[in-house]
């Protein structure tokens, strides 16, 4: 079993899951593992897992890992992250992709960021658990950059104060994939008005899975990485652009 709770949680670790049974055991396991940090600070914490319409045994999976379980029919990563915060009972909600591991030092450096009382919210860098082609090894650092300097934070990490969260209105409904992006810049504008800052951090990368650059053709990949950067306001509302989040191949 997972940590149990003795008190309300400080923190709601919410994992949105689509077909995960393959890889949410480990992240599920890996959460446990970071999280060892956290029950030496006398922090108290939970796992939500939002089951997206799965065909699979995700949210038995879940169930038998600890974690609690809510299920969400329409099959959207923004309404699946939103279901996971309604039922979530932190006052800091921590999204995490079903594919990915914090390690320790990445909680204990949220934990540091948190305890300043000056942040909203915010994101991580990440790594992936391969090494990959020098492309994608180059877009994945132009990425990391980018994301610090825009503070944008990617969807695998996002956290944010609850009360902020729920402020703002949660992640958009209105597209199927980039609404980590566009919830960074609504947690910004409200910490902005309260001397909150939006932190994306970058002592210790988040681990996260290279599986559709190897589940995917280049040609596949490269049209995704085309509509993101040219087409993303126009064909945001599309889900048949983003077959790669939404088609079901694990």
């Amino acid at each position: 079993m997972l940590h149990q709770i003795v008190s309300k949680p400080l923190i709601s670790f919410i994992i949105p899951a689509f077909n995960e049974a393959k890889l949410l055991p480990e992240t599920l396991a890996g959460i446990r593992r970071a999280a060892d940090v956290l029950t030496v600070r006398n922090v108290a914490w939970e796992i939500v897992v939002c089951d997206n319409n799965s065909t699979d045994d995700t949210a038995r999976i879940a169930e038998q890992h600890g974690a609690r379980v809510v299920f969400e029919k329409v099959n959207q990563i923004s309404r699946a992250r939103n279901t996971g915060a309604s039922i979530a009972a932190g006052d800091w909600f921590v999204f995490i992709d079903a594919d990915s591991v914090p390690p320790g030092g990445l909680l204990e450096e949220m934990c540091d960021a948190m305890d300043s009382g000056r942040i909203v919210g915010g994101g991580a860098i990440m790594t992936m658990d391969a090494e990959l082609h020098w492309f994608w090894m180059l877009w994945l650092r132009m990425w990391n950059r980018t994301s610090q300097l825009m503070k944008w934070a990617a969807g695998s990490f996002v956290y944010a104060r609850a009360d902020a969260f729920k402020a703002v209105g949660g992640f958009p409904l209105d597209c199927y994939t980039g609404e980590e992006l566009v919830l960074s810049q609504k947690l910004k504008r409200w910490g902005r008005s309260r001397q909150l800052t939006f932190r994306i951090l970058t002592g210790h990368p988040l681990k996260t899975s290279a599986r559709k650059i190897n589940l995917y053709s280049k040609t596949e990949l490269l049209k995704t990485l085309f509509f993101s950067i040219f087409l993303y306001p126009f064909v945001r509302k599309r889900r048949g652009f983003w077959f790669m989040w939404y088609d079901g191949r694990r």
